[in-house]
């Protein structure tokens, strides 16, 4: 039928296409051969933080280990209240207990891979942000050994996906490459924004669609996310992310 080979020909460009040409790129970069060689000690893209100084709240984000690195990413979440000395760092890792508090610098490497800031709140909005962060986080019912998955789901990026939902104020969106982001807490298969500025709609993470002022219009496939980005004009690609005009 011409609509199924139309739609085969349309999912191999959007999905198959970028993810595999993201793989080839990939697979030529130099990489930790394992965890032990792998940097992990501070980026340096976050100022030193000070004891005084404003609360600030970052979502971070660095591509994962080995050739996954080319399709997905690690996400984590940074809190300092004004009085805080540090920083405090949240995430989900699938080793051990799943959610871990300061287990590493609070910019860190991921495997030698820099991070990059996904969003940030400062100031008086970041202190009312906080203590409503450290609630979701306290409530993830996925915080126990062997609970964590890393596809489709609840994964590292499941865990920080499931605070943003829950804190709208921070205006943040998981880059398209963070796999697990659309896994839905819960075993649900909607999801409304408390803000209902956004809208996720996800069969157990297999597939899904998101759409919104903070997601743009994003198409899951089998982890694989495709998209637009209307109010900062971009395209997401599978492996490459976010592309921006």
């Amino acid at each position: 039928m011409k609509w199924a080979r139309r739609l085969g020909i349309a999912f191999a460009l959007i999905y198959l296409l970028p993810a595999a040409i993201s793989l080839a790129l990939w697979a030529g970069v130099e990489r930790p051969a394992n965890w032990r060689e792998a940097d992990w000690r501070s980026s340096g893209i976050l100022p030193e933080a000070k004891a005084g100084g404003e609360a600030v709240v970052h979502v971070l984000a660095a591509r994962v280990g080995g050739l996954k690195s080319a399709l997905a990413v690690h996400s984590w979440i940074v809190v300092k209240r004004r009085d805080d000395p540090s920083y405090t760092r949240y995430e989900v890792v699938g080793w051990g207990t799943p959610l871990r508090r300061n287990a590493y610098a609070a910019d860190g490497f991921w495997y030698s891979n820099k991070p990059e800031i996904v969003a940030s709140l400062r100031g008086e909005a970041a202190e009312r942000a906080i203590p409503r962060i450290e609630a979701a986080i306290a409530a993830y019912p996925y915080s126990r050994a062997g609970q964590y998955r890393i596809w489709p789901g609840p994964n590292s990026n499941s865990f920080v996906a499931d605070v943003l939902r829950q804190t709208p104020e921070l205006g943040a969106a998981l880059p398209p490459i963070a796999v697990g982001k659309d896994w839905l807490s819960g075993g649900r298969l909607f999801s409304l924004d408390p803000d209902g500025r956004d809208f996720q709609a996800s069969l157990f993470g297999y597939a899904g669609i998101s759409a919104g002022m903070r997601s743009g219009l994003e198409l899951n496939l089998f982890g694989l996310v495709a998209g637009l980005d209307f109010a900062r004009p971009a395209i997401k690609l599978p492996g490459f992310g976010r592309i921006g005009f």
